[in-house]
């Protein structure tokens, strides 16, 4: 068994959080390649260090004095290395950053560099090696990741090294300079690693454990999802529920790695483990429920519209040409609702409107504002008879009016729309039927 593991910004946010990770790795020799974020909150109105870091560049950028700043982040460091009894000293990484900056303020290098000095910190602390994402990490020119050039060399600096600490969130860009991926970016390098040394698990170590049924701002201490697949992740990621990021799943799927999101504070949990597929029987019969507000749906009428070549087309384009993308698109025999973000629309409804009118030649355009949309993904949905009706009979009980359905053919979900004053009370209902009395 080898494994990659990733640790977010909390679970290294200060000295004791380190100590927690180094028991975590020493406890399972598998534990080969680790990934850390930059050192997150301490408390609830601490500040990050890559925001502290970002206001350092925005301080240059400004022509002001960089060292208090420095002096500040370089503290945060100084309480980890001393309450570790480390025998390190990153003051020529400071004086090297504060002369990068000075010479050349570059945002993507300034935020880059909580995780860079996280690295050195941990690769010292762990006696691991350390290797530099810009080394091994490559973007193109239009700033996507070059997976080739990523693939082959990062491969063969891991196949070097029996142990290594690989810092999150950035690498190369196509013209010399550190490139980072957007926030959350640690957890792709972590699939980035993990995929390129082929190993048999990537475990995220974040500050929860795993992944929930519903959203705990709105139902209170709900149940923790054993086992997802990457299809039902998605679909719950997409409307809303995030404790990974999304890009982190592609590079780990198509080598058939699994991820197992663990909690740093509570290591015996096992966490949530994210699968391509599963013999497992989920222990509900939805594996979670998710949502947002802020929606609106275009509802076009035209007698016989089925007869008319085209026409969904013409719908989609008049969209298109406004530069609005759908999320869900209901029909019925004589009408097709196209469902938009509320306040992207907003700004050129009437162009909208007038497009369809030239294009399709309705009978009627119906505009609905205020709704929510609420996903309920399952994978035992498939194999249980009577889950739409369990579904509409929970929200009517629950005086929730039902303005909207969308429902694939692969029965992994349900996307229902309510009214955004309704969204709250509607998860509750529906985690109340299918998971609170099982």
């Amino acid at each position: 068994m080898r494994k990659v593991v990733k640790f977010g910004g909390s679970s290294l946010a200060d000295s004791k959080q380190f100590e927690k990770v180094g028991n975590i790795i020493s406890a399972d020799e598998s534990r080969l390649y680790v990934v850390p974020s930059a050192p997150g909150k301490r408390f609830s109105k601490d500040t990050k260090v890559t925001d502290m870091l970002i206001k350092a560049y925005e301080i240059t950028v400004e022509g002001g004095d960089l060292g208090e700043q420095l002096k500040k982040i370089k503290a945060r460091y100084d309480e980890i290395i001393d309450g570790l009894g480390l025998e390190l000293t990153l003051d020529d990484e400071f004086a090297t950053i504060k002369e990068n900056l000075e010479k050349d303020p570059y945002l993507d290098y300034a935020s880059s560099r909580g995780e860079y000095l996280n690295g050195k910190v941990l690769a010292n602390y762990l006696g691991f090696e350390f290797i530099d994402p810009y080394e091994t990490i490559f973007f193109n020119e239009e700033g996507q990741l070059n997976d080739y050039k990523t693939n082959k060399i990062l491969k063969k600096r891991l196949e070097e090294a029996e142990h290594a600490v690989i810092p999150g969130f950035y690498g190369q860009g196509k013209d010399g300079r550190v490139k980072t991926f957007s926030r959350g970016g640690s957890d792709v390098t972590g699939s980035i690693v993990a995929a390129a040394a082929g190993v048999d698990v990537y475990e995220n170590w974040t500050d929860v454990s795993g992944f929930l049924v519903a959203d705990p701002r709105i139902v209170e201490d709900p149940e923790t999802i054993s086992t997802i697949t990457y299809r039902e992740l998605r679909e719950l990621s997409y409307m809303g529920a995030s404790v990974l990021h999304e890009e982190a799943i592609f590079p780990v799927r198509s080598k058939g790695i699994p991820i197992n999101i663990r909690n740093t504070n509570r290591p015996q949990d096992e966490g949530t483990w994210i699968v391509e597929s599963t013999a497992k029987k989920p222990a509900y019969t939805i594996t979670g429920v998710a949502g947002k507000k802020g929606f609106c749906s275009v509802t076009i009428t035209q007698a016989l519209m089925n007869s008319q070549i085209g026409f969904g087309r013409s719908v989609l384009q008049a969209f298109e040409e406004s530069d609005i993308s759908f999320e869900h698109m209901p029909s019925g025999i004589d009408t097709l609702s196209v469902v938009v973000h509320e306040d992207e629309f907003l700004l050129k409804e009437q162009e909208v409107v007038a497009r369809l009118h030239r294009m399709t030649e309705p009978d009627s355009i119906e505009i609905e504002s205020d709704l929510a949309l609420i996903a309920v993904v399952g994978r035992g949905m498939k194999s249980q008879s009577g889950t739409a009706a369990r579904l509409f009979a929970a929200l009517a009980n629950a005086n929730v009016n039902i303005r909207m359905i969308d429902q694939g053919s692969s029965e992994l979900n349900i996307i229902i729309g309510v009214a955004n004053n309704d969204f709250e009370a509607a998860i509750r209902a529906i985690y109340e039927n299918f998971v609170a009395r099982v």
